[in-house]
């Protein structure tokens, strides 16, 4: 079942249009992928979603209600996590206590610890001195803690070994299985496709494919295709 439906929607970035008419659908306990090359409109269209920047159209619901005119903290609350490109963490706090400020009270973070037990081992360590891959955790962990019904991830293998980017994959189809539905941005399609349930493509700021992952794995030809925007191939 959707839980999160975006709906022909537009954004804008200083009044230029970035992403025009996009639809994407994100299910409970699938990892839904949008791919796309650099430029696509695929980050701006995820920060309309999370409330990050305005969208100019459309309409985006979460759970049957609508949210595109919620500020960004109220969206968060009706349970839309958004894990951007820069990882922020809080550099001087440990990571036990990076966890703990996105604790809800009464929480645990014992689940974090469970999905990811290389956080478990840094506990106490600052989270700035955490190697990139540590970091992502991290910052995947905090957004985790926050009980979302969806989570958005943007480009979480961005300066990553590839070694640590199947870690971080193998994870995300992990939670995605308890019944989160995950709206993951990737840059290594073969890797994002393989732990996928459905499949997006943006081209110049529209979507030009919706379907299986599996599928559009499987077609090689079809998915070089679409990166160049030349369908007809």
């Amino acid at each position: 079942m959707s839980v999160l439906s975006i709906e022909d929607v537009s954004v804008e970035r200083s009044g230029l249009p970035i992403v025009r008419g996009a639809t994407v659908s994100v299910a409970e306990g699938e990892v839904t992928v949008l791919l796309g090359a650099n430029g696509a409109g695929k980050t701006t269209l995820l920060e309309g979603v999370s409330g990050a920047i305005p969208v100019s159209g459309g309409s985006i619901t979460l759970g049957g209600a609508r949210i595109e005119r919620l500020r960004a903290w109220r969206r968060a609350r009706a349970g839309l996590a958004h894990v951007e490109q820069n990882r922020t963490v809080f550099r001087d706090m440990s990571t036990e206590d990076n966890l703990r400020a996105a604790c809800r009270p009464g929480g645990s973070i014992d689940a974090v610890l469970d999905l990811f037990p290389e956080l478990r081992k840094q506990i106490a360590a600052p989270a700035g001195l955490l190697s990139g891959g540590e970091q992502q955790m991290l910052v995947v962990g905090r957004a985790l803690l926050g009980e979302p019904r969806v989570l958005l991830i943007d480009e979480m293998s961005l300066g990553l070994a590839p070694i640590v980017v199947e870690r971080l994959a193998r994870a995300v189809r992990r939670l995605a299985d308890t019944g989160v539905g995950v709206l993951l941005v990737e840059q290594f399609a073969t890797l994002a496709l393989g732990i996928s349930d459905r499949a997006y493509v943006m081209a110049k700021g529209e979507m030009v494919f919706a379907g299986d992952g599996a599928a559009l794995l499987a077609d090689e030809s079809l998915l070089r295709a679409l990166y160049l925007g030349d369908t007809h191939n």
